[in-house]
């Protein structure tokens, strides 16, 4: 069996959030004080179960989260929420054996002894096939879903605390990929997390040491025939893994809480990076970063712009600063006041990674950004599928009257072009163009045509391959 036990669905990546159950009135201590006992009692039961009185013993432990309890508390009340919740444990316990025990709020625990992984994910099947369906209370049906994790031992942990870190592991996996889904702790999970752990290590003396390499991503005008705008990206190399890009260490620096320095750091070379091309009148359009979601909640961050942008004296629109769509999921009070901040200072604001499975046309309507890029595997659907190129002409044409400008990125087929530049797209980045380069060569690039700079993008290539 696969590690997951559904195929998952396409899924913004956000943290799970855990919250706890509305509770009878009380005073906090009393709370703290519950919760810390049933902590106890669930870790009493895992060490009991895994010594089986001094005896050694195998099997598989089990965690559940009811991962929407708290939305559903809001739009019910406690009666019916503390009946469902009566109900769903009756249900995890007729199917679990009765083996269940309270860990933190809506999280529970069982242990399934002598009962084998794949045995287990059978087990825990029945429970997903179950949420899938209604619940149903007086007259009143929803939908609540959850996430399960499972670990083995003693094959992955032989003590509580080991234990209790996998499930922890493997339930924050499951959310990754959405509602009622479970994850497994396995080999290539355990090595998931080791290199998830040497990253962050490497991460932060790569911080203190400014081993992070800086490199841009050229974008081309259609238009305008030439290179007028470009993305800087970060990536680190760790030896034992090579290098490693933004995508992958970005999410372990928000985990970790390096997120702060790393892209204060962006933002010092990106505002340095723009000066040079105005001291040396090269005529651009505007130089982005990406910007984690998370900074929208850093108190400082809108000042952190504001001092960039009259340090280094950069005009209005040569800024640009790029958002996934879920920033708006993180904080959409902050998001907006962000935006509107950004935008009387002349910050250009943009939307990337749209068509990446969950963003919406409406997206363009209630974001105030200027410029949208198409994500990738978006533009590598215009290979072999016709309703991505009617779409994208569709998206297009709606960006444009709307007055907002459309990137595609990741085009690396002379197949791509065309049907781009059929559609109109007038801005395009990808290897078809121009590899991702250091500073120097950049400044070499920009404002010039493909045949004007073919020099470049040779040595550029040339140092790709090396």
């Amino acid at each position: 069996m696969s590690l997951f036990g559904k195929k998952p669905a396409p899924q913004p990546r956000v943290k799970a959030v855990r919250h706890e159950p509305t509770v009878s009135p009380g005073t906090a201590a009393q709370g703290a004080s519950s919760s810390s006992s049933k902590r106890n009692a669930c870790y009493d039961y895992l060490e009991a179960a895994m010594s089986g009185d001094g005896k050694k013993t195998s099997g598989t432990a089990v965690k559940i989260y009811i991962e929407n309890f708290k939305r559903l508390n809001d739009v019910f009340g406690y009666d019916y929420c503390e009946e469902l919740l009566q109900k769903i444990l009756e249900f995890l316990r007729h199917v679990l054996g009765k083996r269940l025990h309270q860990f933190i709020g809506v999280e529970y625990i069982a242990v399934l002894e002598r009962t084998s992984s794949s045995q287990a994910q059978d087990i825990c099947q029945e429970i997903l096939d179950r949420f899938e369906h209604v619940w149903t209370v007086g007259d009143i049906d929803c939908m609540c879903s959850v996430q399960i994790g499972l670990c083995s031992y003693p094959t992955y942990a032989d003590t509580p605390a080991q234990l209790l870190k996998c499930l922890d592991l493997t339930v924050s996996k499951a959310a990754e990929y959405g509602s009622n889904q479970m994850a497994v702790y396995n080999t290539a999970l355990r090595e998931q997390v080791s290199r998830r752990h040497l990253i962050a290590l490497y991460l932060s003396e790569a911080l203190d040491r400014q081993e992070i390499e800086v490199r841009y991503r050229p974008t081309y005008s259609i238009e305008k025939n030439k290179f007028v705008r470009a993305e800087l990206y970060l990536r680190i190399f760790v030896k034992g893994l090579g290098f490693i890009g933004a995508p992958e260490f970005t999410p372990i620096a928000e985990d970790s809480g390096q997120i702060r320095t790393l892209e204060y750091f962006a933002l010092e070379h990106l505002g340095a990076c723009i000066a040079e091309l105005l001291e040396k009148g090269i005529e651009f359009e505007s130089i982005s970063t990406r910007i984690s979601p998370l900074m929208l909640l850093q108190d400082d961050f809108l000042h952190k712009i504001e001092t960039i942008l009259q340090r280094y004296q950069i005009p209005a629109g040569k800024m640009a600063l790029e958002f996934s769509e879920n920033a708006y999921f993180t904080s959409q009070l902050n998001m907006n006041v962000a935006f509107a901040r950004l935008a009387e200072l002349g910050v250009e604001i943009i939307l990337n990674d749209f068509g990446s499975g969950y963003s919406s046309v409406s997206s363009l309507i209630e974001l105030p950004v200027d410029t949208v890029k198409f994500e990738r595997m978006f533009v590598w659907q215009l290979e072999n599928n016709p309703k991505a190129r009617i779409l994208i002409d569709g998206l297009i044409q709606i960006a444009r009257n709307l007055g907002i400008r459309m990137i595609a990125e990741g085009v690396e087929t002379q197949h791509q072009l065309k049907v781009l530049n059929r559609a109109d797209c007038q801005y395009q980045q990808g290897f078809y163009y121009a590899p991702t380069m250091e500073k120097p060569l950049l400044l070499q690039l920009m404002d010039c045509s493909m045949e004007e700079s073919r020099q470049v993008l040779d040595k550029a290539r040339e140092a790709v391959r090396r």
